[in-house]
């Protein structure tokens, strides 16, 4: 008698404290095995008017709570996080792809950012007071924040931001990607108890959730991460309610490696930082570009440790590396390696093929003696393919690096650290780093230059993007 397949899981919205099926269905597909793993709500317009609903009557009673009573109760939200980890980790990895290990690793990052969040002391600001006046600058609440965030981390990015804006005073509808809904679901319903019904509301769906999401007018602020041209819709959405806008978008990060870096340090390190989480980083290492004294040393070391990666199933705790997250991501990537081996230059040294069986699984690849004016170089490939570029002059590497329209972040590497820090303020970003590259801390601004996006979150400045700042002028 053959056995019965296993029903795959549904998972429901949360809107004002409670967790609904929804009136529509989508189904969410494993990356590694092309295989449905859940099924979760595709919103329809009533039930998102239904979630602002919900977070507008909030807004009423959350904003007038304190900071000590809204930390009290993302507290309670993060342990109920964790005393749920492993029903999320298991969902995060199955639907994004990622070893499990590091799905939980992101779990444990996701929740101790949410508590240094609320770590964060906000206080009125006195910008004058002498005999005749006092000018003081408070920050007060928006109302209701719409957050959506993409496949490539859905846990942290949907607690960093629903952290910021309940912290703030603020209620939330937020949208996670459709390509990996689930565990950001599993957020919400370990919200239940936690946090007051309507103040916090996640609801799934396509890409029409989003645009009648940001369009609405009861959203006050929208926090948006993903790509540059669903940026440029979101702008436009906001501009007709005046709605405030944060923009975390695409990066194509260069790494400037000089000929006094300690290589045998610095190797491991970049490696990590263009091949973690199989490359789809906004923030990750996206060209490399080496001095001639060490290029070739360089480039080998690199060869070498992405032949050594163990490449497959999230769930199996051999690998090192999951597969690209979807088949848009797969195919663009595909596409990429394909114009690079018609490229009059280039050298394919490490990788450059997909695994022979179901899943979205390519190599993490190496690609030396290549230049600008390819798509590897000049496009974000968000995925595990880094070309190293050689150079001869520094002057003329930060030229190189800052002539992108991308401007996220960047890294020098060398062992002068002082002349480090000197070249890294030259380059034409959001965050640069010397002898590191990577990382987004509560307490430190984080946003991008350019076309990488509007604004900052994280830090006191980012805190304040989620809040009306109101001059206070009493005369003597």
């Amino acid at each position: 008698m053959q056995a019965r397949s296993k029903p795959i899981p549904n998972y429901g919205h949360l809107i004002d404290g409670a967790v609904s099926d929804g009136e529509a269905q989508m189904v969410v597909i494993s990356p590694a095995t092309e295989k449905p793993v859940a099924t979760v709500p595709d919103a329809t317009r009533s039930e998102l008017r239904y979630a602002l609903a919900a977070a507008d009557k909030a807004f009423a009673s959350w904003s007038e709570t304190d900071f000590a009573f809204r930390r009290e109760c993302l507290f309670k939200f993060a342990e109920a996080v964790r005393r749920n980890e492993d029903e999320i980790a298991e969902a995060l990895t199955r639907e994004q792809g990622k070893p499990l290990a590091q799905a939980r690793g992101e779990i444990a990052k996701a929740m101790a950012a949410v508590e240094k969040f609320t770590a964060i002391e906000i206080e009125p600001q006195i910008i004058r007071d002498t005999a005749e006046d006092r000018i003081e600058l408070h920050y007060r609440p928006l109302g209701v924040v719409a957050g959506i965030t993409p496949w490539n981390f859905p846990v942290i990015l949907a607690a960093q931001k629903i952290a910021q804006a309940l912290y703030t005073g603020n209620t939330m509808v937020l949208k996670p990607s459709p390509y990996t809904p689930v565990a950001t679901l599993l957020l919400g319903k370990a919200s239940i108890g936690a946090i007051p019904p309507g103040v916090l509301n996640i609801v799934s769906g396509g890409n029409a959730l989003g645009a009648w999401l940001t369009s609405a007018p009861e959203v006050r602020k929208i926090s948006f991460t993903g790509s540059g041209r669903t940026g440029q819709a979101v702008l436009k959405s906001a501009a007709a309610n005046f709605a405030r806008v944060t923009l975390e978008l695409g990066g194509n990060d260069a790494a400037i490696v000089l000929p006094d870096a300690d290589i045998d340090k610095a190797v491991p390190k970049i490696f990590a930082a263009a091949f973690n989480n199989a490359g789809q980083i906004c923030m990750a290492i996206k060209r490399l570009y080496v001095h001639a004294d060490i290029y070739h040393a360089v480039v080998a070391r690199m060869a070498a440790m992405a032949d050594a990666i163990q490449l497959g199933d999230g769930m199996d705790p051999e690998s090192d590396m999951g597969p690209v997250q979807n088949r848009p991501q797969y195919q663009k990537l595909l596409g990429i390696l394909d114009h690079t081996r018609r490229w009059t230059e280039g050298r394919i040294v490490a990788g450059g093929h997909v695994l022979e069986r179901p899943g979205y699984f390519l190599r993490p690849t190496i690609v030396a003696d290549i230049a600008e004016g390819s798509r590897l170089v000049d496009e974000e490939p968000f995925g595990p393919i880094l070309p190293i570029i050689r150079f001869d002059d520094v002057d003329d590497a930060i030229r190189r690096a800052n002539a992108s329209d991308f401007g996220l972040s960047g890294s020098v590497w060398t062992a002068d650290t002082e002349r480090g820090a000197e070249l890294a303020n030259r380059l034409d970003v959001g965050t640069a780093w010397v002898n590191r590259h990577g990382g987004a801390d509560a307490e430190r601004p984080f946003g991008g230059a350019k076309t990488s996006g509007i604004g900052r979150e994280h830090g006191l400045l980012g805190l304040h993007s989620y809040m009306e700042p109101l001059s206070l002028h009493v005369g003597k």
